[in-house]
This record gives structure tokens, C-alpha cells and sequence, in this order.
């Protein structure tokens, strides 16, 4: 059987902005790792297909070992085919056609969740071999089409992320979930005394490499804590249950409070509560970070800071498109931000926002706006075009350089598409601070 994820919907992925600019849905974070490799792990698939968005085909396909818009994955093999915001630990459909036959499960408003197809069932769904690879997303999206006419249906309520806070929202549940099914507990790495492990010891899991060092609280007492390989936990740093640090994560006398998700190859410090943060990003100083998701490559400067909680204790509202508002129905939403965005010194992000990627952004001394477009040069208050996406690019080239990593032709040219995706809400805010600034 092969497993076939799926993400072509401009309208879905843009409830999943600003991190599914730069990714495919299946490789946001939630709890210990992502939502593709959780469904990969529940169906028990080692083998895996997936279609993506052309403009960041090239880019995914040099970083995943499975194939990415082939055509030629449709055919030769028993298929399931799933929506990537389906919820591993609901989704209970059988994987093999053999043994139930084929099937397409629809939710209430007829989209399709899933479609499993058995190999014999493909010779009636007939489908022209594509020569490009464009043609090859577009031949996915006719086969489940095929199939949804000619396959009998089925009517799922398999629960699905609808929006980038669900998965905020749901982390402490999701680790927790995870350390069950990792079925780990004890000390493999170095624990340097003196230290304290509250709560039930084992309800905390340290990895082989990872060291420990003196002055280290490890509280266990409301949930377990994971830390992987070769992280290193300095004095004074406290660590709060539910949480997971990934590998070669350092945290540098951080206050960690439950319900975290961090890394690989994060630098770590101040307060972090109930937040997800991508690999390779940096909160290396003092300042909060509560009920955020923060991309990779992202640099806070010290002190930064975002609110998660609103005055009147009302439900937050996010701006996703530079727009309109759209209410989360919960009193707590912090920072929506990007890949590749950096923060000066002080930076005072308001409740619920949204910053995209790329964006540099000054402090002002005071809250800034709530969505910040992406590529912005947030300068003194206003959005300009700084020095440029080439600016940009030579930044980021030489963030991930420092970390062993390089920045390809294709990785660019996905951040190009980005830009030009973005270019309309950015050019309205850039038209907007002039404007402002002329009539000062």
C-alpha cells in the first residue's frame, strides 16, 4: 500500500499561514513531530508519495527521500490517499483495500478525506501518463475526482485542523499523547548534580547525548518531559511537563512552562509557555513567548516579547490575510511567525499576530500591528522595502551557513514565488505608511 498526502488547496493551506507559505501542510509540528509523520505512523506506511504546490516542489524534493508530484506513484500499488489535516489519532481507516474493498470517505459537505484504492479498482479510473510536472499535481486531483464518481462513498466525521492555532492549542494534549507512544522513560544522557526531577520519574525521558547540566529543575508533575539527543539544558533552567525538546537544542536558563514543542537546533532562553517553534530558530535572551508558532530560521532579539492574553480576557482574533479578523474562540493566541523573520532588541508583538516570512522587524516601543505582511521592512513603525528581498536572501544565507546548512537555487526560487504571492498585501502596506508618513 502506498500512502499518498495531498496538498493543493490554496483556500485550505492559507488557514495554515504564515508557516504553509514555506511548507506543505503535512510538515507543520504538533507535539513531538509533524502531522505527516504522525498518519505515516498510524497507517503504517514505509512507502509515501506527495504532491505539494509547484512552487515549492523543487525545494521539498531536495529534502525528502520520497517522491514529490510524480505521476507515475498513481499507478503499480494499492493507493490511500489522504488529506494531511486529518487527525492521525482519529483516522481509523483500514489501509488495506484488500480486505474491505475500495472506498472514499466524504465529510458533511462532500470534500474528500480520504480515498483508498485498490490496484485493480485503478483500471477504472483512466488516466492520461502527464509529461510535466505540473500535469503530475494536476493527475492526482482527476484521479480523486474518478474516484468520488465511480467508488463507492462514504460519509466520515474524521476531525481535522482547520487553522495554524489549532495545533498551539492542542500541543500539551499531543505530547503527552506522543511520550505514551514512544514508550520511553530514564536517563540515558548525563544528568550533572545537583538536580531535581519532580513528579513521577518515569514520566521524563533524557536522550543519549544530551547533557544536564547543575541547577536544573525538571518538573514532571503535570505531564512528562522529553528531551532528545544531544540537547544541552544549562544551570537554571527550569522545565515544565507536557513538553518536548528536540535534538541539539540548547536552553540557557529558561524558564520552559508546559505544553512546548521545540526544535531540533534551537538556542533557547527567557520564558516560553505552550508555543511551537521549527527548527534552527533562536530566542537566545530574556523576554516571553506564550502561545506562539514560530517557523525556522528565525532570530528574536533580546527581549522580544508577545502578548497571548488580551486585557478583557475576550477571544482572540487573527488576521490571516492581511484583511479580516477571524476570531479563534480562544482567550489565548499568541505570534503567528514565519520562517526567516528577525527582531530587534524590545519588540512588543500584540495578541493573536501574525508575522510573515521573511519580514524584518524594528521595535517601535510600543505594541506593533497585528498582521505584519511578508518581506516587510518594518522600520520606525512603517512598512517600506528596506534594501530588498536580496537583503533578505543574503541574511538568511548566512544564518543557515552558520549552522552547516546552504541556501539553494531551488530554495530561492520558492521564496521568489512567495514574494510574488505576497507582493499585493505588501504593496497596499507599503502604499499605506506613505501615505501615513506624508501626512505627519
Amino acid at each position: 500500500m502506498r500512502l499518498i498526502l495531498l496538498d493543493n488547496s490554496n483556500e485550505i493551506r492559507g488557514n495554515f499561514y504564515p508557516l504553509a507559505l514555506s511548507r506543505p501542510l503535512w510538515e507543520l509540528r504538533c507535539g513531538f513531530n509533524s502531522l505527516g509523520q504522525k498518519l505515516i505512523d498510524k497507517v503504517g506506511a514505509n512507502d509515501v508519495a506527495y504532491f505539494v504546490p509547484d512552487y515549492m516542489a523543487d525545494s521539498y524534493r531536495g529534502k525528502v527521500e520520497w517522491p514529490v508530484n510524480d505521476s507515475s506513484v498513481l499507478d503499480g500499488d494499492d493507493l490511500l490517499i489522504v488529506d494531511p489535516r486529518v487527525k492521525a489519532e482519529s483516522f481509523d481507516v483500514t489501509a488495506n483495500p484488500d480486505k474491505i474493498g475500495s472506498e472514499v470517505g466524504l465529510d458533511e459537505q462532500g470534500n474528500v478525506l480520504y480515498a483508498r484504492i485498490a490496484k485493480d479498482d485503478l483500471a477504472k479510473l483512466p488516466l492520461a501518463p502527464a509529461v510535466t510536472r505540473v500535469q503530475a499535481r494536476d493527475e492526482v486531483g482527476k484521479l480523486i475526482a474518478e474516484a468520488k464518481e465511480k467508488l463507492p462513498n462514504i460519509r466520515s466525521a474524521l476531525p481535522r485542523w482547520q487553522y495554524i492555532w489549532d495545533l498551539v492549542l492542542a500541543n500539551a494534549e499531543q505530547i503527552t499523547a506522543d511520550f505514551a507512544a514512544a514508550g520511553q522513560h530514564g536517563i540515558e544522557g548525563t544528568v550533572e548534580q545537583p538536580n531535581a526531577i519532580r513528579g513521577n520519574k518515569k514520566d521524563v525521558y533524557i536522550a543519549p547525548g544530551t547533557i544536564v547540566h547543575p541547577m536544573v529543575v525538571i518538573d514532571a508533575e503535570h505531564g512528562p518531559v522529553y528531551i532528545d539527543e544531544d540537547a544541552q539544558i544549562h544551570s537554571f533552567t527550569r522545565i515544565e511537563g507536557p513538553c518536548y525538546i528536540g535534538k541539539k537544542t540548547i536552553l540557557l536558563g529558561a524558564k520552559c512552562r508546559e505544553g512546548n514543542s521545540i526544535g531540533p537546533f534551537c538556542r533557547i532562553g527567557g520564558e516560553v509557555e505552550e508555543s511551537i517553534i521549527h527548527g534552527y530558530s533562536n530566542k537566545y535572551h530574556d523576554g516571553f513567548l506564550g502561545h506562539a508558532y514560530v517557523g525556522e530560521w528565525v532570530n528574536l532579539g533580546a527581549f522580544t516579547t508577545n502578548s497571548d492574553l488580551k486585557n478583557d480576557y475576550s477571544a482572540v482574533s487573527v488576521i490571516l490575510d492581511g484583511r479580516r479578523a477571524i476570531d479563534t474562540g480562544s482567550v489565548k493566541v499568541g505570534s503567528l511567525i514565519g520562517d526567516h523573520v528577525k527582531t530587534s532588541i524590545g519588540t512588543l508583538f500584540n495578541t493573536g499576530s501574525y508575522v510573515g516570512p521573511m519580514a524584518l522587524i524594528m521595535a517601535t516601543g510600543k505594541p506593533l500591528p497585528k498582521f505584519i505582511t511578508s518581506f516587510a521592512w518594518f522600520i520606525e513603525g512603517v512598512v517600506t522595502k528596506g534594501f530588498g528581498k536580496g537583503k533578505l536572501y543574503e541574511m538568511a544565507k548566512m544564518a543557515m551557513s552558520r549552522r552547516d546548512c546552504q541556501w539553494t537555487k531551488t530554495e530561492q526560487t520558492m521564496w521568489d514565488a512567495v514574494f510574488e504571492m505576497t507582493a499585493p498585501i505588501r504593496n497596499q502596506a507599503i502604499k499605506k505608511s506613505r501615505r501615513a508618513m506624508l501626512n505627519r
